[in-house]
Protein backbone atom coordinates (compact mmCIF):
# COMPACT_ATOMS: atom_id res chain seq x y z
CA UNK A 1 0.00 0.00 0.00
CA UNK A 2 1.03 3.57 -0.35
CA UNK A 3 0.98 4.88 3.25
CA UNK A 4 -1.45 7.92 2.16
CA UNK A 5 -3.52 5.52 0.70
CA UNK A 6 -3.14 2.35 1.74
CA UNK A 7 -6.09 0.16 0.13
CA UNK A 8 -5.88 2.19 -3.24
CA UNK A 9 -2.38 0.61 -3.68
CA UNK A 10 -3.55 -3.49 -3.62
CA UNK A 11 -6.86 -2.28 -5.59
CA UNK A 12 -4.38 -1.13 -7.87
CA UNK A 13 -2.62 -4.11 -8.10
CA UNK A 14 -5.78 -6.47 -8.06
CA UNK A 15 -7.04 -4.57 -11.05
CA UNK A 16 -7.47 -6.38 -14.62
CA UNK A 17 -5.64 -4.46 -17.13
CA UNK A 18 -7.22 -3.85 -20.42
CA UNK A 19 -5.00 -3.13 -23.21
CA UNK A 20 -5.75 -1.65 -26.61
CA UNK A 21 -4.03 -0.37 -30.14
CA UNK A 22 -0.37 0.32 -29.37
CA UNK A 23 1.12 3.46 -30.91
CA UNK A 24 4.63 2.49 -32.41
CA UNK A 25 7.80 4.42 -32.22
CA UNK A 26 7.61 5.88 -35.61
CA UNK A 27 4.20 7.31 -35.82
CA UNK A 28 4.78 9.27 -31.91
CA UNK A 29 4.94 12.53 -33.67
CA UNK A 30 1.59 12.83 -34.98
CA UNK A 31 0.96 15.42 -36.86
CA UNK A 32 -1.28 18.19 -35.65
CA UNK A 33 -2.02 21.84 -36.60
CA UNK A 34 -3.22 22.19 -32.79
CA UNK A 35 -1.05 22.53 -29.76
CA UNK A 36 -1.33 20.19 -26.48
CA UNK A 37 -3.99 21.36 -24.21
CA UNK A 38 -2.33 19.95 -21.15
CA UNK A 39 0.04 21.81 -18.82
CA UNK A 40 0.23 19.70 -15.28
CA UNK A 41 -0.41 16.01 -16.36
CA UNK A 42 2.76 14.25 -17.92
CA UNK A 43 0.91 11.28 -19.23
CA UNK A 44 -2.01 12.91 -21.40
CA UNK A 45 -1.57 15.14 -24.50
CA UNK A 46 -4.48 16.38 -26.19
CA UNK A 47 -4.78 17.92 -29.62
CA UNK A 48 -7.98 19.16 -30.57
CA UNK A 49 -8.56 20.04 -34.35
CA UNK A 50 -11.35 20.78 -36.25
CA UNK A 51 -13.86 18.18 -36.37
CA UNK A 52 -11.44 15.66 -34.61
CA UNK A 53 -8.94 15.57 -31.35
CA UNK A 54 -6.14 13.56 -30.76
CA UNK A 55 -5.96 11.88 -28.23
CA UNK A 56 -2.46 10.30 -25.96
CA UNK A 57 -2.35 8.81 -22.88
CA UNK A 58 1.66 8.58 -23.17
CA UNK A 59 2.40 6.80 -19.36
CA UNK A 60 -0.42 4.51 -18.59
CA UNK A 61 1.27 2.83 -16.35
CA UNK A 62 4.56 3.55 -13.97
CA UNK A 63 8.05 3.37 -16.74
CA UNK A 64 5.28 2.31 -19.54
CA UNK A 65 7.73 1.39 -22.53
CA UNK A 66 4.55 2.11 -25.09
CA UNK A 67 1.78 4.66 -25.27
CA UNK A 68 -1.24 4.91 -26.88
CA UNK A 69 -2.95 7.05 -29.73
CA UNK A 70 -6.88 7.31 -30.36
CA UNK A 71 -8.36 9.66 -32.67
CA UNK A 72 -11.89 11.24 -31.33
CA UNK A 73 -14.40 11.78 -33.91
CA UNK A 74 -17.12 14.51 -34.39
CA UNK A 75 -20.01 13.88 -36.32
CA UNK A 76 -19.10 14.87 -39.90
CA UNK A 77 -15.59 15.32 -38.98
CA UNK A 78 -13.00 14.10 -41.58
CA UNK A 79 -10.00 11.70 -40.26
CA UNK A 80 -6.46 12.48 -42.06
CA UNK A 81 -5.31 9.27 -43.78
CA UNK A 82 -2.11 9.78 -41.71
CA UNK A 83 -4.25 8.87 -38.49
CA UNK A 84 -6.51 6.38 -39.56
CA UNK A 85 -4.25 3.86 -38.21
CA UNK A 86 -5.02 4.77 -34.72
CA UNK A 87 -8.50 3.45 -33.35
CA UNK A 88 -11.18 5.85 -33.79
CA UNK A 89 -13.70 7.33 -30.99
CA UNK A 90 -16.97 8.64 -32.29
CA UNK A 91 -18.05 11.63 -29.46
CA UNK A 92 -19.95 12.92 -27.55
CA UNK A 93 -20.48 9.44 -26.07
CA UNK A 94 -23.96 8.21 -24.67
CA UNK A 95 -22.65 5.00 -23.09
CA UNK A 96 -19.87 4.45 -21.25
CA UNK A 97 -17.99 1.72 -18.39
CA UNK A 98 -15.25 3.24 -16.63
CA UNK A 99 -13.21 0.93 -13.94
CA UNK A 100 -11.95 3.49 -11.17
CA UNK A 101 -13.90 5.32 -8.62
CA UNK A 102 -11.36 8.05 -9.33
CA UNK A 103 -13.37 8.54 -12.95
CA UNK A 104 -16.49 8.68 -11.40
CA UNK A 105 -15.99 13.05 -9.70
CA UNK A 106 -15.21 13.84 -13.48
CA UNK A 107 -18.25 12.62 -14.72
CA UNK A 108 -20.23 14.47 -12.27
CA UNK A 109 -18.38 17.60 -12.50
CA UNK A 110 -19.53 17.30 -15.78
CA UNK A 111 -23.17 16.82 -15.81
CA UNK A 112 -22.74 13.29 -17.90
CA UNK A 113 -23.11 10.83 -14.55
CA UNK A 114 -26.54 9.02 -16.34
CA UNK A 115 -24.08 7.94 -19.29
CA UNK A 116 -22.44 5.58 -17.01
CA UNK A 117 -23.96 2.03 -17.17
CA UNK A 118 -21.19 -0.50 -16.12
CA UNK A 119 -18.60 -0.55 -13.24
CA UNK A 120 -17.04 -3.33 -11.72
CA UNK A 121 -18.14 -3.85 -8.32
CA UNK A 122 -20.63 -0.83 -7.83
CA UNK A 123 -20.34 -0.80 -3.72
CA UNK A 124 -16.56 0.84 -3.67
CA UNK A 125 -18.46 3.65 -5.39
CA UNK A 126 -19.19 6.61 -2.57
CA UNK A 127 -20.96 9.60 -4.42
CA UNK A 128 -24.88 9.98 -3.47
CA UNK A 129 -25.48 10.87 -6.91
CA UNK A 130 -24.30 8.02 -8.46
CA UNK A 131 -25.35 5.70 -5.88
CA UNK A 132 -28.96 6.84 -6.52
CA UNK A 133 -28.25 5.70 -10.46
CA UNK A 134 -26.88 2.35 -9.52
CA UNK A 135 -29.92 2.11 -6.88
CA UNK A 136 -32.55 2.22 -9.73
CA UNK A 137 -30.42 -0.25 -11.87
CA UNK A 138 -29.43 1.94 -14.46
CA UNK A 139 -25.75 1.01 -13.73
CA UNK A 140 -24.86 -2.55 -13.93
CA UNK A 141 -22.04 -4.45 -12.46
CA UNK A 142 -19.77 -6.12 -14.94
CA UNK A 143 -17.81 -8.51 -12.10
CA UNK A 144 -14.61 -7.75 -10.43
CA UNK A 145 -11.40 -6.13 -11.25
CA UNK A 146 -9.47 -8.94 -11.57
CA UNK A 147 -12.05 -10.63 -13.44
CA UNK A 148 -14.12 -8.54 -15.89
CA UNK A 149 -17.70 -10.16 -17.25
CA UNK A 150 -16.94 -10.12 -20.62
CA UNK A 151 -20.03 -11.44 -21.40
CA UNK A 152 -22.34 -8.60 -20.03
CA UNK A 153 -20.07 -5.92 -21.51
CA UNK A 154 -20.84 -7.52 -25.13
CA UNK A 155 -24.22 -7.65 -24.46
CA UNK A 156 -24.48 -4.11 -22.87
CA UNK A 157 -22.55 -2.80 -25.78
CA UNK A 158 -21.07 0.55 -24.46
CA UNK A 159 -19.54 3.06 -26.36
CA UNK A 160 -16.74 3.10 -24.44
CA UNK A 161 -14.43 1.33 -21.73
CA UNK A 162 -12.38 3.42 -19.81
CA UNK A 163 -9.65 1.22 -18.13
CA UNK A 164 -6.34 1.49 -16.71
CA UNK A 165 -3.60 -1.02 -15.89
CA UNK A 166 -0.45 -1.51 -14.06
CA UNK A 167 1.16 -3.27 -17.10
CA UNK A 168 0.30 -4.76 -20.69
CA UNK A 169 -0.52 -8.66 -19.98
CA UNK A 170 -4.44 -8.85 -20.13
CA UNK A 171 -6.19 -11.44 -22.35
CA UNK A 172 -9.68 -9.77 -21.44
CA UNK A 173 -8.84 -7.44 -24.45
CA UNK A 174 -8.67 -9.94 -27.27
CA UNK A 175 -12.53 -10.82 -26.15
CA UNK A 176 -13.29 -7.47 -26.03
CA UNK A 177 -11.99 -5.81 -29.07
CA UNK A 178 -13.21 -9.17 -31.32
CA UNK A 179 -16.17 -8.35 -30.16
CA UNK A 180 -16.06 -4.69 -31.22
CA UNK A 181 -16.17 -3.23 -28.29
CA UNK A 182 -14.17 0.18 -27.88
CA UNK A 183 -11.55 0.60 -24.87
CA UNK A 184 -9.51 3.42 -24.08
CA UNK A 185 -6.60 3.08 -21.49
CA UNK A 186 -6.47 6.65 -18.34
CA UNK A 187 -3.39 6.76 -16.48
CA UNK A 188 -4.65 9.10 -14.32
CA UNK A 189 -3.24 7.00 -11.27
CA UNK A 190 0.28 7.38 -12.24
CA UNK A 191 0.42 11.25 -12.12
CA UNK A 192 2.30 12.48 -8.71
CA UNK A 193 1.82 16.36 -8.77
CA UNK A 194 -1.71 17.26 -7.24
CA UNK A 195 -2.67 19.56 -10.38
CA UNK A 196 -1.26 16.96 -12.81
CA UNK A 197 -3.93 13.98 -11.94
CA UNK A 198 -7.04 16.89 -11.47
CA UNK A 199 -5.97 17.78 -15.08
CA UNK A 200 -7.45 14.51 -16.45
CA UNK A 201 -10.68 15.84 -16.04
CA UNK A 202 -9.75 17.44 -19.68
CA UNK A 203 -9.72 13.46 -20.44
CA UNK A 204 -13.35 12.87 -19.95
CA UNK A 205 -14.50 16.39 -21.41
CA UNK A 206 -13.29 15.72 -24.57
CA UNK A 207 -14.90 11.99 -24.63
CA UNK A 208 -17.84 14.03 -24.44
CA UNK A 209 -17.25 17.20 -26.48
CA UNK A 210 -17.08 19.03 -23.33
CA UNK A 211 -13.60 20.43 -23.31
CA UNK A 212 -14.53 24.06 -22.66
CA UNK A 213 -16.41 22.79 -19.56
CA UNK A 214 -13.76 20.62 -18.43
CA UNK A 215 -11.47 23.51 -19.15
CA UNK A 216 -13.27 25.97 -17.25
CA UNK A 217 -13.80 23.47 -13.99
CA UNK A 218 -9.93 22.29 -14.03
CA UNK A 219 -9.01 26.25 -14.02
CA UNK A 220 -11.47 26.36 -11.21
CA UNK A 221 -9.46 23.84 -9.02
CA UNK A 222 -6.16 25.19 -10.22
CA UNK A 223 -7.16 28.72 -8.96
CA UNK A 224 -7.93 27.43 -5.61
CA UNK A 225 -5.10 25.21 -5.37
CA UNK A 226 -2.56 28.08 -6.02
CA UNK A 227 -4.22 30.79 -3.83
CA UNK A 228 -4.38 28.19 -1.14
CA UNK A 229 -0.74 27.06 -1.81
CA UNK A 230 0.59 30.92 -1.34
CA UNK A 231 -1.59 31.00 1.98
CA UNK A 232 0.42 28.44 3.24
CA UNK A 233 3.69 29.79 2.19
CA UNK A 234 2.61 32.65 5.11
CA UNK A 235 2.90 29.76 7.76
CA UNK A 236 5.81 30.33 10.68
CA UNK A 237 6.84 27.14 11.23
CA UNK A 238 6.56 23.48 9.80
CA UNK A 239 5.17 20.66 11.81
CA UNK A 240 6.80 16.99 11.77
CA UNK A 241 4.58 14.38 10.05
CA UNK A 242 4.38 11.04 10.08
CA UNK A 243 2.09 8.90 7.85
CA UNK A 244 1.13 5.49 7.41
CA UNK A 245 0.78 2.14 9.62
CA UNK A 246 1.94 -1.23 9.63
CA UNK A 247 0.94 -4.03 7.05
CA UNK A 248 2.05 -7.33 7.41
CA UNK A 249 5.35 -6.71 9.47
CA UNK A 250 6.21 -3.63 7.43
CA UNK A 251 5.38 -0.19 7.99
CA UNK A 252 4.36 1.54 4.47
CA UNK A 253 5.44 5.36 3.86
CA UNK A 254 5.11 7.39 0.83
CA UNK A 255 8.30 8.24 -0.95
CA UNK A 256 9.62 12.11 -0.82
CA UNK A 257 8.33 12.69 -4.47
CA UNK A 258 5.31 10.65 -4.21
CA UNK A 259 1.80 12.47 -4.74
CA UNK A 260 1.07 12.10 -1.00
CA UNK A 261 4.25 13.75 0.00
CA UNK A 262 4.04 16.56 -2.24
CA UNK A 263 0.97 17.38 -0.21
CA UNK A 264 2.60 17.14 2.95
CA UNK A 265 5.34 19.96 1.35
CA UNK A 266 2.96 22.24 -0.08
CA UNK A 267 1.13 22.60 3.32
CA UNK A 268 3.78 23.70 4.66
CA UNK A 269 5.08 20.63 7.24
CA UNK A 270 8.09 18.70 7.39
CA UNK A 271 7.03 15.17 6.19
CA UNK A 272 10.07 12.68 7.70
CA UNK A 273 10.40 10.72 4.77
CA UNK A 274 10.48 13.55 2.36
CA UNK A 275 14.27 13.31 1.53
CA UNK A 276 13.81 9.63 0.14
CA UNK A 277 13.46 9.82 -3.87
CA UNK A 278 10.70 7.90 -5.71
CA UNK A 279 7.39 8.31 -6.01
CA UNK A 280 5.56 5.22 -4.67
CA UNK A 281 6.36 3.83 -1.09
CA UNK A 282 8.69 2.36 0.96
CA UNK A 283 8.91 -0.50 3.60
CA UNK A 284 9.89 0.09 6.88
CA UNK A 285 10.79 -2.27 9.91
CA UNK A 286 8.69 -0.76 13.20
CA UNK A 287 11.52 0.14 15.21
CA UNK A 288 13.04 2.39 12.51
CA UNK A 289 10.14 4.60 12.11
CA UNK A 290 9.96 4.90 15.88
CA UNK A 291 13.14 5.74 16.42
CA UNK A 292 12.41 8.46 13.84
CA UNK A 293 8.72 9.37 14.09
CA UNK A 294 8.74 9.06 17.92
CA UNK A 295 8.12 12.65 18.44
CA UNK A 296 6.40 13.83 15.41
CA UNK A 297 3.75 16.32 15.48
CA UNK A 298 1.23 15.00 13.27
CA UNK A 299 0.02 11.28 12.17
CA UNK A 300 -1.67 11.58 9.00
CA UNK A 301 -3.41 8.83 7.41
CA UNK A 302 -3.01 5.74 9.63
CA UNK A 303 -3.85 3.13 6.76
CA UNK A 304 -8.04 2.77 7.59
CA UNK A 305 -8.32 3.19 10.95
CA UNK A 306 -11.28 5.32 12.39
CA UNK A 307 -10.38 5.67 16.26
CA UNK A 308 -7.31 5.76 18.20
CA UNK A 309 -9.16 2.38 20.19
CA UNK A 310 -8.95 0.43 16.92
CA UNK A 311 -5.26 1.69 16.78
CA UNK A 312 -4.16 0.02 19.51
CA UNK A 313 -6.19 -2.87 19.27
CA UNK A 314 -4.18 -3.57 16.00
CA UNK A 315 -1.08 -2.73 17.18
CA UNK A 316 -0.46 -1.92 21.18
CA UNK A 317 2.98 -0.36 20.05
CA UNK A 318 1.42 2.80 18.20
CA UNK A 319 0.55 4.75 21.88
CA UNK A 320 4.14 5.24 21.86
CA UNK A 321 4.03 7.94 19.41
CA UNK A 322 3.70 11.22 20.68
CA UNK A 323 1.50 12.25 17.91
CA UNK A 324 -0.81 9.40 19.23
CA UNK A 325 -0.79 10.64 22.55
CA UNK A 326 -1.30 14.02 21.83
CA UNK A 327 -4.48 12.98 19.68
CA UNK A 328 -3.15 14.72 16.80
CA UNK A 329 -3.90 11.32 14.37
CA UNK A 330 -6.00 13.01 11.03
CA UNK A 331 -7.73 9.61 8.72
CA UNK A 332 -9.67 9.85 5.55
CA UNK A 333 -10.58 6.85 6.25
CA UNK A 334 -14.25 7.87 8.64
CA UNK A 335 -15.92 9.95 5.43
CA UNK A 336 -17.48 6.94 3.59
CA UNK A 337 -19.94 6.13 1.47
CA UNK A 338 -23.52 4.58 1.93
CA UNK A 339 -21.65 0.86 0.78
CA UNK A 340 -18.54 1.23 2.71
CA UNK A 341 -16.10 2.97 -0.43
CA UNK A 342 -13.66 5.78 1.08
CA UNK A 343 -14.79 9.40 -0.25
CA UNK A 344 -10.81 10.15 -0.32
CA UNK A 345 -10.20 7.70 -2.60
CA UNK A 346 -12.86 8.45 -4.67
CA UNK A 347 -13.13 12.33 -4.91
CA UNK A 348 -9.17 13.45 -3.58
CA UNK A 349 -7.52 13.43 -6.92
CA UNK A 350 -10.03 15.28 -8.71
CA UNK A 351 -10.13 18.15 -5.60
CA UNK A 352 -6.63 18.53 -4.94
CA UNK A 353 -7.63 21.88 -3.37
CA UNK A 354 -9.57 20.43 -0.91
CA UNK A 355 -7.22 18.15 0.22
CA UNK A 356 -4.44 20.96 0.51
CA UNK A 357 -6.85 22.61 2.51
CA UNK A 358 -7.54 20.20 5.29
CA UNK A 359 -3.82 19.76 5.64
CA UNK A 360 -3.32 23.22 6.00
CA UNK A 361 -6.24 23.67 8.40
CA UNK A 362 -4.69 20.98 10.55
CA UNK A 363 -0.93 22.15 10.10
CA UNK A 364 -1.82 25.76 10.46
CA UNK A 365 -5.17 26.00 11.66
CA UNK A 366 -4.71 30.32 12.15
CA UNK A 367 -3.94 30.18 8.22
CA UNK A 368 -7.75 28.51 7.36
CA UNK A 369 -10.09 29.18 11.16
CA UNK A 370 -12.86 28.88 9.08
CA UNK A 371 -12.23 25.78 6.59
CA UNK A 372 -14.51 22.75 7.86
CA UNK A 373 -11.87 19.65 7.18
CA UNK A 374 -14.09 17.82 3.95
CA UNK A 375 -11.46 14.52 3.80
CA UNK A 376 -9.66 14.01 6.89
CA UNK A 377 -11.18 13.58 10.32
CA UNK A 378 -9.19 13.77 13.98
CA UNK A 379 -9.22 10.19 15.69
CA UNK A 380 -10.30 10.14 19.04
Amino acid sequence: MKAFFFRTAIFLVLISIFGCQKSSENSKKTNSIAANSIHYAKGLELYKNKGFTILKVTNPWPNAKQYFTYILKEKNGIIPDSLKQFPVIRIPLQSIVVTSTTHIPALELLGVENTLVGFPNTDFISSIKTRKLIDARKVREIGTNESLNTEVLIDMKPDLIVSFGIDNNNTTLDNLQKSGLKVVMNGDWTEQSPLGKAEWIKFFGALYGLDSKANAIFNTIQKEYTTTLSLAKKAKFKPTVLSGAMYQEQWYVPQGESWAALFFKDSQSNYLWSKVKGTAASSIPFEVVLEKAKEAQYWVAPGNFTSLEQMTDSNPHYNQFSSFKNKKVYSYAKNIGAKGGIVYFELSPTRPDLVLKDLIRIFHPELLPNHKLFFFSKLE
